[in-house]
């Protein structure tokens, strides 16, 4: 697999460049990066060989099988088309787009052109959510009737990309974060979502951006009438806000019990099965996993319920949904296809 990178503008495309470059399967034969100061950056760190400055001349010069995307949100999609357009497979960091436009032409080409879409959404890797999807799947706590999670973030204001905060490049919160519940979730309990009960983005505390949506909150409905509340806001603590039990907490309730499971959480929560509630070892997780799922759509090895080309479109078509519904104060908003 000859791999190219287009794009450095967030730092998590580091870490897919990182896994790549362990894999002996794998080849590495391009990077692009043309915003000058995140070129200085990225040389400077020197774990990444930069060979390009436009993408579409890298496109158009390099022999490679699939493109990795880390360009900013709202140029992604733009950057990914391209690639598709060029017979390319893709695999971005989140979110793939900003535009349910932009999506529909991207799952188009892919199904034309018989080519794979991947994402970072690398929950899914985590040991902690792979042991809550194993009990829901033996019904420990039976049919999975309700749903929250907690994923906020720190802002980071001085440290975060200075695009986030630039009107028209971020997206919108919901679609920045919440992404990786979405597809979290519909995967853990193996339900559908089926509507946008309520959403609500808005700017809370930074004045100084006073269109960036810092609170992000959500009422989903699954298939089986059960209810899911969700809350993304970049409200979290500055100081130690990605360490906190609150970061990436989900909780799952049924008519046999409850299941809790946070990734800074050594354990996985389960109550109901006794008057002594139960702290389960997880299962391990997988490094890169959502890079081997990727290899494997490619490979046409993909079981069910592997990150897969589908499970990516829909992923990114629900959250974007739920982020216009927001955007556009609409409730009861249709989630299914």
């Amino acid at each position: 697999m000859r791999i190219a990178f287009a794009g450095f503008r967030h730092g998590h495309i580091n870490d897919l460049y990182a896994v790549a470059a362990r894999r002996d399967d794998v080849e590495i034969v391009a990077a692009c990066e043309s915003h000058e100061p995140t070129r200085e950056k990225v040389i400077r760190g020197k774990a990444v060989n930069l060979t390009h400055r436009d993408y579409t001349e890298m496109l158009a010069e390099v022999d490679c099988d699939a493109v990795a995307v880390g360009d900013y949100y709202a140029r992604r999609g733009k950057v990914i088309l391209a690639a598709l357009t060029a017979g390319r497979h893709v695999i971005s960091d989140k979110p793939i787009c900003t535009d349910s436009g932009q999506l529909r032409d991207i799952a188009s080409l892919a199904a034309e052109g018989n080519l794979c879409v991947g994402c970072m959404l690398n929950l899914r890797d985590e040991g902690v959510f792979r042991t809550m999807r194993r009990l829901i799947g033996e019904g420990a706590i039976g049919q999975v009737h309700t749903v929250t999670f907690l994923g906020q973030h720190p802002l980071s204001y001085a440290s975060r990309p200075a695009w986030y905060f630039e009107e028209g490049r971020q997206g919108g919160t919901i679609n920045d974060i919440a992404i990786h519940a979405i597809d979290l979730v519909g995967w853990m309990t193996g339900r559908t979502f089926t509507e946008a009960v309520a959403a609500r983005v808005w700017n809370a505390r930074l004045k100084e951006a006073p269109f960036f949506q810092d609170g992000a909150q959500m009422m989903l409905r699954m298939d089986n009438d059960g209810g899911v509340l969700g809350d993304v806001s970049y409200f979290a603590p500055e100081e130690g806000g990605y360490s906190m039990p609150q970061y990436w907490r989900f909780t799952c309730h049924g008519p046999a019990g409850v299941l809790e499971a946070a990734l800074k959480q050594e354990n996985v929560f389960l109550g109901g099965r006794s008057a002594t509630p139960e702290q389960i070892e997880p299962d391990p997780g997988v490094e890169g996993g959502y890079f081997d799922s990727f290899l494997g759509d490619i490979a046409g090895t993909s079981a069910a319920g592997d990150l897969d080309t589908a499970a990516v479109i829909e992923a990114s078509r629900i959250t974007l949904a739920i982020q216009e519904a927001a955007d556009g104060g609409r409730l009861n908003v249709p989630l299914e296809s």
